[in-house]
């Protein structure tokens, strides 16, 4: 199954005071290794952008009144994750705002099942200390010198460098042994052992060959 790294940008902290999406990306990996596959779209909240937002993530309402609003968008985003597992950092707060729009439109809802939360592994694996995303970046000596400011499609992209150390996998690798049943790559065959015989029509046409062709192709 492909993954899909995700993330969001809002005006606020919380869906059910009135908050909007105003950006949202997602990147696809297959075995956490890129796929080029990317959902980034920004989205215009019809809403203004409070002050505090615009601190964090840059984005002023004159910037986002001509993109189109989360109905415009929300089959195109549908279609880009389904059947994929999606991985979220602090889950709940993306899902709140997410399922909170698509609910508004009647739309299949993303199923908590379908999601992993990286904040709840990063817990568990370093309890008691802060496990934010910069926070893991630092602790893992991911380079953090591109965030400036909030983005989510650099977020992301964050998430599945710190994801792959939380799951101590730290680089994916191809996995060749199982590119073919019929490939076994421990096996090894000394070619050089085998013996090709030829017949004896191949050697005289080979010797007539070199009687017609090779004094005038010698220089």
């Amino acid at each position: 199954m492909s993954e899909i790294f995700l993330d969001t940008e809002t005006t606020g902290l919380s869906f059910k005071e009135g908050h909007k999406i105003v950006e949202i990306a997602c990147i696809e990996t297959k075995d956490l290794i890129r796929t080029g596959k990317v959902f980034h779209k920004f989205i215009n909240p019809k809403r203004d952008v409070p002050e505090e937002a615009f601190k964090i993530h840059g984005f002023s309402q004159k910037f986002l009144s001509d993109k189109e609003p989360f109905d415009e968008v929300a089959d195109e985003f549908l279609r880009f994750t389904e059947n994929k597992k999606i991985i979220i950092h602090n889950a709940p707060f993306d899902l709140s705002f997410l399922n909170g729009e698509l609910d508004l439109l009647e739309k299949k809802l993303i199923k908590k099942d379908d999601v992993i939360d990286s904040l709840e592994i990063a817990r568990n694996k370093f309890p008691g200390v802060s496990n934010s995303l910069d926070a893991l970046c630092k602790k893992f000596n991911i380079d953090l010198s591109r965030r400036t400011k909030h983005n989510a499609l650099l977020d992301c992209e964050l998430l599945r460098e710190v994801y792959i150390h939380l799951l101590d996998a730290k680089e994916p690798k191809f996995n060749l042994s199982s590119a073919s049943p019929d490939l076994d790559i421990t096996k090894t065959k000394n070619y050089n052992k085998e013996v090709i015989n030829i017949s004896e029509t191949e050697l005289k046409l080979h010797k007539d060959f070199l009687k017609k062709e090779l004094k005038k192709n010698f220089y």
